[in-house]
């Protein structure tokens, strides 16, 4: 089964947190969390970072998941909104964040 094209870009950035050597975790979407949390909650050198996936630029967040994104921000963490056209800034972010 080829996955969806969100899936897709999901498949490739777990590489880059693998190749960075960041800790990582994959949200599941069970009803048990805050509704609009980001796809991935990472932490790179003791900073908290929060990736919501989309398939393509055309694609936005949630009035939820903007929601939660700005709420990330506001709190001094990064929150980012990654796609497949994209993926080399989440790669320039983990670059200078592990550096």
């Amino acid at each position: 089964m080829a996955g969806t094209p969100e899936s897709k870009v999901k498949d490739k950035a777990r590489k880059l947190f693998k190749k960075y050597g960041v800790w990582y975790h994959f949200v599941a979407n069970n009803g048990y969390g805050s509704s609009g949390c980001p796809d991935a909650l990472l932490c790179v050198k003791g900073r908290f970072l929060a990736v919501e996936f989309k398939a393509t630029a055309k694609d936005k967040p949630t009035a939820l998941q903007q929601l939660q994104i700005d709420s990330i921000r506001s709190n001094q963490g990064l929150a980012l909104v990654v796609h497949e056209d994209n993926l080399d800034m989440l790669e320039l972010v983990l670059t200078e964040m592990t550096q």
